[in-house]
């Protein structure tokens, strides 16, 4: 009998620890009008003001990038990285970005109250541990975003007072040891005054951010036109002749792009916004799309105008575009850009800001910070500590590091979050939207009959599937196709042959728990596989010789035909019928395709960026370990279920064996319960949980598994009516 308490306990122990780590957010808790705090009705909590227009988010997104992405990264790339390969460079990370964009937009409009970006859908979707992981590091983005775009503005005011600045803190202040490849560098004081006074413009309100972005997008608008304009009538097609296009050879281009990326993430704040904006179903694709569209022209324009300027070896790297005028002689030229230069890297400092404070303010309010960072104030709307906490550290950090250091320690964070994004999208398009949906199918692959891939919806039955909602509701019976998929415009009469050849599932197909899990299998391989397969082609193919590249190349070319198995596996299951306002095209290609890129770009960052990255990880983990998964709202919420729930007695009768345990039902019955969620313990065959369907207090031993705030119950979106 001791033993038999002792294996319980040890298996008890690994239960909470696991459900800890995976329980998620329910969709339902995040649709609109779930919390107070995103209306501001008379006599409701304060909270974030819902103000924002489709006009709005397009100016913040195209803000925050265009102005370190035109004015500094694009010099830095070209000089130190790709030569004029960097057009190249800017395409290939806008081709990334636009991958990642369709899934940022799909979940924006799935989950509409989205501040907090990749670190709630991951919480809606992966679970706790990984959420938390990703907010973590967006924080991390957009602290350094924040601190690079305080350093360049600082660059630009040294370059226009010829160096008198930084001469004057030398000598007064000194030189320190910088934290990045060894150079000294000197404490940038008027870094930190700038990044701590658009703080306290972030922390008066949204409506004075937009209004300022306003202005100084219109700004940076027009000086770019004059850039092109101007830069015209003094190029020089030798510059690319000379040292060749692409003078680092294609690899330099892609450890560009891997740079490069950063100046995209507009879309992420654009995300980060969904709280405060009026329409979000609409406004954030919508804004997703202008903003990724309109920086990749200004990108490559200027970048073909300052690569055939001057040569790539002479760009200067702290004011590239004011400088390429002053080597042609045309001080005018550089004065006017240097307007822009300070309008578009404030704007681009105010939209890294912008979201840094909401971030943490989603996380302190889920319980993953303290919760004082969630406080918001009552006069601006704004989660006003949280903004003075981040604004601080953004200006301790533009104080202390270099703006080269900070540039290559921008995309690391970033492509991490996007990539889990294009996961999240992958889990939640293949799993049952509700408890019935998808059980009359046992077939784990999901195939389903042919013929019923034209049937016509039952009479009565809805034009869409649960359109924009997030809770099913509907009948099996009754679905929607659609228009016809291009696949069957496409092959015609021969769809429904080549569909069986394929074992593709017909239309009318619905997901169910099994072939849930198989695509989460699938999806999560799929993602280790990516990094594994590009770590063999970089250091393997790439950088080895001989028999050491070859064996290599065998191993690559294994992983490779592994990926194309997973996604044929994946391709096979049925996705769910539920209709949105917007949809990523193409899945599970599209974001198959942004983990494939986003995890190559990764690992062409450098190894100290890996490093520092290593460091800050290590911080947030510990974090998480000494307070975030104790003070987490959904480990609160269950505690008090646990107080509050007769679960002793169950508890002991499940002991003596007397207990009414599923472990004895066939697996017929055992079918026909709920499903509650992709990595749901009792889905893994966990003994502790497998309570009786009617049970009132089902799930309330490890208390992860009862009420809304709970693991998931019925899928990713509900979980209420057992309560």
């Amino acid at each position: 009998m001791a033993a038999w308490l002792g294996r319980l306990s040890l298996g008890d122990a690994w239960f909470n620890t696991c459900s800890r780590l995976l329980r998620t957010k329910p969709v339902g808790s995040m649709a609109h009008g779930t919390d107070d705090l995103a209306e501001l009705d008379e006599g409701s909590a304060v909270g974030l003001a819902r103000v924002l227009t489709t006009a709005d988010l397009v100016s913040l997104g195209v803000g925050s990038c265009v102005g370190t992405g035109m004015y500094v990264v694009a010099g830095l790339v070209a000089k130190a990285t790709a030569g004029p390969g960097v057009i190249l460079s800017f395409i290939i990370a806008a081709m990334a970005s636009i991958l990642s964009g369709v899934c940022y937009a799909e979940f924006g409009v799935r989950v509409p109250k989205t501040t907090g970006s990749a670190y709630t859908y991951s919480y809606v979707t992966v679970g706790e541990f990984v959420a938390f992981f990703i907010g973590w590091n967006l924080i991390l983005e957009y602290l350094i975003g924040t601190a690079a775009g305080a350093s360049a503005l600082s660059s630009m005011f040294d370059s226009l007072a010829n160096h008198s600045i930084s001469n004057y803190m030398i000598t007064h202040l000194g030189t320190l040891r910088g934290l990045g490849k060894g150079e000294d560098t000197y404490p940038d004081l008027l870094a930190l005054l700038i990044a701590l006074l658009v703080t306290v413009i972030v922390a008066l309100g949204v409506r004075n951010t937009v209004a300022i972005n306003h202005v100084l997008n219109v700004l940076n608008l027009v000086v770019w036109v004059f850039v092109i304009v101007a830069g015209l009538f003094f190029l020089s097609a030798g510059n690319w002749e000379s040292g060749g296009f692409l003078p680092f050879g294609w690899s330099g281009v892609m450890r560009g792009a891997a740079t490069c990326f950063y100046a995209f993430i507009g879309f992420d704040i654009i995300a980060t916004t969904g709280e405060e904006a009026k329409n979000p179903n609409t406004s954030i694709p919508y804004a997703i799309t202008a903003s990724l569209v309109t920086c990749l022209v200004a990108y490559v324009s200027v970048s073909v105008i300052l690569t055939l300027m001057v040569p790539y070896d002479l760009i200067d790297g702290s004011a590239p575009l004011m400088e390429m005028f002053a080597a042609h002689g045309f001080l005018w030229g550089k004065y006017i850009v240097a307007v822009g230069s300070i309008a578009g890297l404030t704007a681009s400092l105010l939209g890294s800001l912008f979201p840094m404070p909401r971030v943490i303010y989603a996380m302190s309010r889920d319980g993953l910070l303290f919760r004082s960072l969630s406080r918001v104030s009552a006069l601006t709307h704004t989660p006003a500590l949280a903004c003075a906490v981040s604004g601080s550290l953004a200006a301790v950090l533009a104080l202390l590091v270099s703006l080269r250091d900070l540039i290559e320690m921008m995309s690391i964070g970033t492509l991490l979050a996007y990539t889990l994004v294009s996961v999240c999208v992958l889990l939640l398009r293949y799993q049952p939207d509700e408890r019935g949906e998808g059980l009359g199918s046992d077939s784990g692959d999901g195939a389903a009959d042919p013929t019923a891939d034209d049937r016509v919806p039952a009479a009565g039955g809805s034009a869409s599937y649960h359109a924009g909602g997030t809770e099913g509701e509907g009948d099996d019976a009754d679905f929607h196709s659609g228009r016809a998929s291009p696949l069957k415009r496409l092959l015609g009469g021969h769809y429904h042959a080549w569909r069986l050849r394929l074992a593709l599932p017909a239309a009318s197909a619905r997901p169910t728990p099994d072939t849930g899990r198989t695509v989460t299998r699938c999806t999560l391989l799929f993602f280790f596989t990516s990094f594994f397969l590009w770590s063999t082609v970089i250091f393997g193919v790439e950088q080895g010789t001989g028999a050491g590249a070859v064996f290599s190349g065998l191993a690559a070319a294994l992983m490779a035909g592994s990926l194309a198995k997973l996604l044929i596996t994946i391709v096979r299951q049925p996705q769910s019928g539920r209709k949105l306002p917007y949809m990523a095209p193409c899945v599970p290609f599209v974001p198959a395709a942004a983990i494939l890129v986003n995890s190559y770009l990764m690992l062409k960052l450098s190894p100290l960026t890996w490093a520092r990255f290593t460091v800050w990880c290590s911080i947030g983990l510990l974090n998480y370990a000494c307070y975030g998964v104790w003070h987490s709202t959904l480990e609160v919420d269950a505690r008090e279920q646990q107080a509050h729930a007769s679960s002793y007695q169950r508890y002991d009768d499940h002991l003596d064996g007397g207990g009414d345990d599923l472990g004895d039902l066939g697996p017929e019955e055992r079918d026909e319960r709920p499903y509650q969620g992709w990595s749901a313990p009792e889905e893994r065959g966990s003994h502790h949980d497998q309570q009786p369907e009617g049970s009132e207090h089902a799930g309330d031993r490890s208390g992860y598994q009862s009420g809304p705030a709970g693991r998931t119950n019925h899928g990713f979106d509900e979980g209420q009516e057992g309560n």
